[in-house]
Order: structure tokens, then C-alpha cells, then sequence
């Protein structure tokens, strides 16, 4: 996994916290909602390169 993945990864992970707490503040559910599916988009990512990094 390439340095600019993990950041990348790391700042849609932190984006999508910072969603999902505007959303629970807002009580905007939708908002909260993205959040968490923008945190599991990040996991999935992060998952898939640890795999390619097991393969080396």
C-alpha cells in the first residue's frame, strides 16, 4: 500500500466521521448515514490493500 492510498484512505475515513457527527448534531439522518457509508468505503479500501500487500 502506497503512502498517498493511506492518506487518502485516512482522509475519507476522518471525512466520513466528521459527516456522520454533523448529521447526528443536524439530526439530519441522511448526513449521518453518508458518513458511515463513507467510513466503509475507507475499511473496504484499507482491507483490499492489506490484502495485495499480504500477496508480496
Amino acid at each position: 500500500m502506497g503512502l498517498d492510498d493511506k492518506i487518502k484512505n485516512a482522509a475519507e475515513d476522518l471525512a466520513g466521521k466528521a459527516k456522520e457527527a454533523a448529521g447526528k448534531v443536524s439530526g439530519n439522518e441522511r448526513l449521518e448515514a453518508e458518513g458511515q457509508a463513507d467510513q466503509a468505503k475507507a475499511d473496504m479500501k484499507k482491507a483490499g490493500e492489506n490484502v495485495k500487500d499480504a500477496f508480496k
